[in-house]
């Protein structure tokens, strides 16, 4: 079977169910594992990436209305690959070539390739997605272990913080300009790592937040999970978050509890290392249970009373 991804997380669930050598082309968000980028790449973005988050957020929204998509198949290069199989979705058009686009040039490829939607709005729904790729790749047994694994990760910490009294109130922000609250199953995983995100959507999209319900909830723990963002473009947004009028009498600022993360490799992608994202937020809500992940360039400690002291 030759595969063709056009999600990061379906890359990530191949690999990690030991097909990787089966997918012949990824989108080009596809940067994990390494093997990944040296794959044919079918998509591309209409958005520059070095824009301000402000100018991005205004973009894709214009975009979306006059496009329909924020990204682009090559057709040409998708035909020569001759894919049996396709891996795609409908759930966000953000994230990935909308779900009619990828339907309508599939009628005109000579490989009449299956296409696969993965949506998922909930931890299980991963789960279940990773079961769902393995059973189709005739894999099932690799699937079953590899779930069995991340649930036992999942279960570990829900032990450990199943009986705090206190939970954290947490804030995690998929957007900074304009402010986003967390959606789909980031509600889950900060409940699961012992806190209370009561500004996220739970099992749906996440939305643009009137900022004066962040300054209302109070959060003694604010983390930036930015969509599409890794660490050190996130660590810059936190600049933009600091001049927010009343962030510095927020708990989470004056305990200096703001934290960066690395949102395009983790929180935003619903593949195996979802289990590696609750991991981090277990560790970031209550580090006197949980030592830091292994993770290099996965989080850091952002000072927001510092960053607003040097510009002044």
């Amino acid at each position: 079977m030759r595969i063709c991804s056009l999600l990061p997380s379906a890359t990530e669930i191949v690999f990690a169910l030991g097909m990787g050598s089966r997918l012949v082309g990824v989108s080009h968000e596809c940067d994990y594992p390494p093997e990944a980028l040296h794959l044919p790449k079918v998509t591309r973005s209409n958005i520059p990436s070095e824009l301000p988050s402000g100018v991005i957020d205004s973009t894709v929204s214009a975009t979306l209305e006059t496009q329909g998509t924020l990204y682009e198949l090559d057709l040409p290069l998708l035909e020569s690959l001759r894919p049996d199989l396709i891996l795609t979705q409908q759930l966000c058009s953000v994230c990935a070539v909308s779900f009619d686009r990828v339907q309508e040039a599939v009628k005109n490829l000579p490989s009449c390739p299956k296409v696969l939607n993965i949506e998922p709005r909930s931890l299980e729904d991963i789960f279940v997605n990773i079961h769902l790729v393995a059973k189709t790749l005739g894999v099932e047994s690799a699937g079953e272990a590899l779930v069995r694994s991340l649930k036992q990760r999942v279960e570990a910490i829900r032990a450990r913080t199943q009986g705090i009294r206190h939970r954290t109130r947490v804030f995690c922000m998929e957007w900074v300009d304009p402010p986003y609250c967390g959606g789909h199953w980031m509600k889950e995983l900060v409940e699961l790592a012992g806190g209370d995100d009561g500004l996220a959507n739970l099992h749906r999209p996440s939305y643009r937040i009137e900022w004066k319900r962040v300054l209302e909830f109070d959060p003694e723990i604010i983390v930036l999970t930015c969509c599409g963002f890794e660490l050190d473009r996130t660590e810059q947004e936190a600049s933009i978050l600091a001049r927010f009028e009343g962030v510095q009498e927020l708990t989470a600022v004056q305990s200096g509890r703001i934290y960066a993360t690395d949102g395009s490799h983790f929180f935003a992608r619903p593949g195996p290392r979802i289990v590696e994202s609750l991991e981090i937020l277990a560790h970031l809500i209550h580090p006197e249970l949980f030592a830091p992940p292994p993770l290099p360039k996965a989080f850091k400690a952002v000072p927001l009373l510092h960053v607003h002291s040097v510009q002044g």
